[in-house]
């Protein structure tokens, strides 16, 4: 029993660390797009992407255990909506930083809606994680769930603060690779989910 609950913590700490890249990735832009973010409003971002990368996994377990044949059927649009929202929210910053540039004035801050929009986007494809511990107790599903959501934490909290080192001396660029990084994110998990699963 002590090897299982060891294998149960090593696994979700791997999946956490798997499932957190992309949130890494949409941290540091956040951090790059806002260099003066406030600690409160980091913190409120890590936490945001936390929260989506343990539930999404929860929600999948759920599926797996109520109603399968639905879930079976929306597992092939999960990369459909990711690469959605992230080209949406791509394009959003770009165009954001180009009309911070005509007017001169500076970069638009992270909303509560986009970060959201992002959260959801980014932890998408952790629902198919609730076919990994299908045959997990629930109590041992949540353990899972809440390993995953403190490493996707933890990983987050560094990428805003990465991007606030690094964005007072990128600033003028940021939006335009911020953008930039979430479209690729939509398109890898895009091709990742429909070439390679």
């Amino acid at each position: 029993m002590e090897a299982l609950n060891l294998e149960l913590i090593l696994n979700s700490l791997l999946l956490g660390v798997g499932l957190a890249m992309d949130a890494f990735s949409v941290s540091l832009v956040a951090g790059l797009s806002e260099p003066q973010m406030r600690r409160r409003k980091s913190v409120a971002v890590a936490g945001t992407f936390a929260l989506f990368q343990g539930v999404m996994p929860l929600l999948g377990w759920l599926a797996v255990h109520t109603v399968l044949e639905l879930f079976g059927v929306l597992e092939q649009f999960i990369p459909w909506i990711a690469l959605l929202l992230l080209v949406f929210l791509g394009v959003k910053m770009l165009l954001e930083a180009k009309k911070s540039r005509q007017s001169e004035a500076p970069a638009a801050v992270l909303t509560f809606g986009a970060l959201l929009l992002q959260g959801v986007a980014t932890s998408i494809d952790a629902l198919s994680v609730g076919f990994t511990i299908e045959h997990y107790l629930f109590f041992a599903a949540l353990t899972a769930a809440l390993l995953i959501a403190a490493v996707t934490f933890v990983i987050c909290l560094l990428g805003v603060f990465l991007g606030k080192r690094f964005g007072t001396r990128f600033s003028g660029g940021a939006n335009i690779l911020g953008g930039v990084i979430l479209i690729a994110i939509g398109l890898e998990i895009f091709i990742k989910g429909v070439f390679f699963s």
